[in-house]
């Protein structure tokens, strides 16, 4: 991925207000910070190798530990 903008076309593109801008921006940051998290661990795989089984979370434990997440952040439907 680039930090250059992307290069501006001939076509007039809707301006976007401020605060959605700004919104954007954050969520291209959190995405690049993700992107850059993820490719250290695959640097880090490919120079040492996979991790030991013991040292491992199991996929199941993380998948309920992220669903009990969500569903802290999601008021209850009575």
């Amino acid at each position: 991925m680039s930090d250059q903008p992307a290069p501006a076309d001939t076509t007039t593109r809707q301006q976007l207000d401020p605060a959605t801008a700004d919104a954007v921006r954050a969520y291209a940051a959190r995405t690049r910070e993700s992107a850059d998290q993820l490719a250290a661990v695959l640097e880090d795989i490919a120079a040492n190798g996979l991790p030991a089984v013991e040292d491992c979370t199991p996929w199941e434990e993380l998948r309920e530990t992220h669903l009990a997440r969500l569903a802290a952040q999601r008021p209850a439907v009575a």
